[in-house]
């Protein structure tokens, strides 16, 4: 370790990388990623304002004032997903080209969400001819801006609640892609991480609402410090890298005052307090010591933690409701757990069907469809008899193409 941080600056970006786990996974960082979820979960099921979700019978703050009271900064959750984004994205593009990057992004993404909107507007209007009230929009035309993943830009509401930070996440995904285009090295990431935080902040300090959208400055802190963490992951820290890393986390705990404005009951030091153990937890396991851990349930708990997360709000709720109606003497906390419970069964059966089939089955094909063979008058002629390729005169046989038999994109 002295070694490396004493090698100046540019000999650092030609250090090998450090060895990675096993498959590239790291356990820790899956299992933290279940944990935001879980927090994302409680806050919507316990901690936040009883009457929103279950109704003026049941009060959860009076029953149970503990569990509302922790629950009701499981919001951090997200900032905690935004985190850890910054640095599995850094680490899973690395070495990628915008092209395959873009096809692990989709082929991830996409078919979990198309399920799950799909799902929704089912149940909805099922709901809807029973004669009962939906809680989302099943109309066609919202359907259609939802499984773009962008209804808000297009002015729908969300089908899926939740699906609000996979908009933010698609813009990170932009600026990652743009960082491709010119390719990832140590240098590179480091500088665009300072830049990205300056920019941000001059948005800020502008109230621009065109570089707040492009440049996310409510989050940009977020995902900073976990490219810092990567970085750190793969090349070892140094006085740079806890640099990035401290200047991002300053960004990030200012900034954190708007997102507790908006949730009530929240306090700023308690939020930030919450939020710096998500980040000392996600520095112990991907640079720190919990690296080699090497649990296969934390694998899989990382697999469900996407599926889990998109179905929990949209409909483990309304489960959660028609339990409640049905059975009114069960109670509003057995209640949560069986919705949750059939979140959790509902996520693994996603995970089985859908992403480890269609998934990977759209991933295979946008990965064939980057490296086309032409089949049709632009394929390649094959070679005449005669080495020399010189066409006969007159014949109109034009000279065979050099064009290669791959297109790569």
């Amino acid at each position: 370790m002295l070694l490396r941080n004493s090698l100046p600056i540019r000999a650092i970006r030609h250090l090998p990388s450090r060895p990675s786990t096993p498959g590239g996974r790291l356990a820790a960082v899956d299992g933290l990623r279940l944990v935001a979820a879980a927090a994302v979960a409680a806050y919507h099921y316990l901690g936040t304002p009883t009457p929103r979700f279950w109704g003026e019978t049941y009060d959860l703050p009076q029953a149970a004032p503990l569990m509302h009271a922790v629950s009701g900064y499981g919001w951090l959750g997200v900032e905690a997903f935004f985190l850890i984004s910054g640095f599995v994205i850094c680490m899973s593009c690395w070495g990628s080209t915008p092209a395959q990057f873009a096809v692990s992004r989709i082929a991830r993404l996409f078919p979990l969400y198309w399920a799950v909107v799909l799902i929704v507007v089912a149940v909805g209007t099922v709901v809807v001819f029973a004669g009962q009230r939906s809680g989302a929009p099943t109309d066609l035309r919202t359907t259609l801006g939802n499984l773009t993943m962008i209804p808000s830009p297009l002015g729908l509401d969300f089908t899926a609640g939740v699906a609000w930070t996979l908009w933010v996440e698609a813009r990170f995904y932009l600026l990652m892609g743009a960082l491709l285009l010119i390719g990832l090295t140590y240098r590179r990431v480091m500088a665009f991480g300072f830049l990205w935080l300056v920019l941000a902040s001059i948005g800020r300090e502008l109230h621009s609402t065109v570089l707040d959208e492009f440049l996310l400055s409510q989050y940009a802190g977020l995902f900073v410090a976990g490219i810092a963490l990567h970085l750190m992951h793969r090349f070892g820290p140094n006085l740079l890298l806890w640099l990035l890393a401290g200047f991002a986390w300053c960004y990030t705990l200012t900034v954190l005052n708007d997102r507790v404005a908006t949730h009530h009951g929240s306090n700023w030091p308690v939020s930030a307090a919450v939020l710096t153990g998500f980040l000392v937890l996600l520095a112990l396991a991907g640079p720190g010591p919990l690296r080699h851990l090497q649990w296969r349930t934390l694998v899989y708990a990382g697999a469900l933690t996407y599926p889990f997360y998109l179905v929990h709000q949209s409909l483990g709720i309304p489960v959660t409701r028609g339990i409640l109606k049905g059975v009114p003497g069960l109670g509003l906390l057995p209640s949560i757990a069986l919705g949750l419970l059939f979140s959790l069964l509902l996520a693994a059966a996603l995970n089985r069907l859908v992403d480890r089939k269609l998934g990977r089955l759209l991933r295979r094909h946008l990965t064939a469809a980057l490296n086309p063979t032409p089949t049709g008058p632009d394929r390649p002629t094959p070679p005449a008899a005669d080495s020399s390729h010189t066409p006969v005169p007159g014949s109109g046989t034009p000279p065979a193409r050099s064009t290669p038999a791959t297109a790569n994109v």
